[in-house]
């Protein structure tokens, strides 16, 4: 009886260790704790369906046509923050390497991160707001959201560079003359609305953008995916359907 005993407990410290899989959980840097969906690269396919690679002890993420920093993972509202690796902190005149806007976006295991959460009768979505770079052939006046680099960008081209954040780039807001020279995902909140610096503007690049996997956990949750959405208490629910149960990954 012991001997059985034994082997049940050493069955139950087994899959706490490893995990029900047999996958135990990677690190990289900074970067702890890696489990399903990631993988580090060298680890087993079904560990994790996106696949990390370790580089001078940065953890890397490979997203559309380009390679981000990993700056944090967050299991709790399934999201992973990333970091372009172009921009460097103390140097303004560093840029973003990579040129990103939702459209971009055609897979849906990973998408830019939106808060869901019920407001009245309606429900709004929130998602991250955008630095776009513009390359003017005259100075613009009058217009706060036009933030002058300060001699920080310069293109080859001449011209005057402004930085705008923007959650969505409309026609109204480009002046005549200005050209979109890059664009570039943050999740650094309240830009749009707030007067700022191209300091600031420098250090919501530099804090990165976060895409969610949350589609992946809502498969085979509730009868159709769109209904899958986070609650204001930050539970994951299936809107006008039970709340669903069983495991967050099938």
């Amino acid at each position: 009886m012991w001997r059985e005993r034994a082997l049940i407990v050493l069955v139950v410290l087994l899959h706490q260790i490893y995990g029900g899989d047999g996958c135990s959980p990677s690190s990289c840097g900074k970067i702890s704790n890696i489990s399903y969906p990631f993988r580090l690269q060298g680890d087993p396919k079904v560990c994790g369906r996106f696949e990390l690679s370790c580089e001078n002890n940065i953890t890397v993420l490979s997203l559309l046509s380009g390679t981000f920093h990993v700056e944090a993972m967050n299991y709790n509202n399934f999201t992973i923050r990333l970091v372009d690796p172009g921009l460097q902190p103390t140097n303004c005149s560093s840029l973003p390497r990579y040129s990103l806007s939702p459209t971009n976006f055609t897979d849906d295991d990973l998408r830019p991160y939106g808060r869901w959460y019920m407001s009245g009768w309606s429900y709004e979505d929130v998602f991250y707001e955008h630095i776009v770079f513009l390359n003017c052939s005259h100075p613009v006046y009058g217009k706060r959201n036009y933030v002058d680099t300060g001699g920080c960008v310069n293109w080859e081209s001449k011209g005057y560079i402004y930085a705008m954040a923007v959650s969505d780039l409309l026609g109204k807001d480009l002046e005549v003359g200005c050209q979109v020279k890059l664009v570039s995902p943050i999740s650094w909140w309240g830009l749009e609305t707030n007067g700022y610096s191209y300091a600031t503007i420098h250090t919501a690049l530099l804090y990165g953008f976060q895409v969610s996997w949350i589609r992946l956990v809502c498969e085979g949750r509730c009868t159709h995916i769109d209904l899958c959405h986070f609650s204001m208490n930050q539970r994951l629910e299936c809107y006008g359907e039970a709340t669903p149960t069983g495991p967050v990954y099938v």
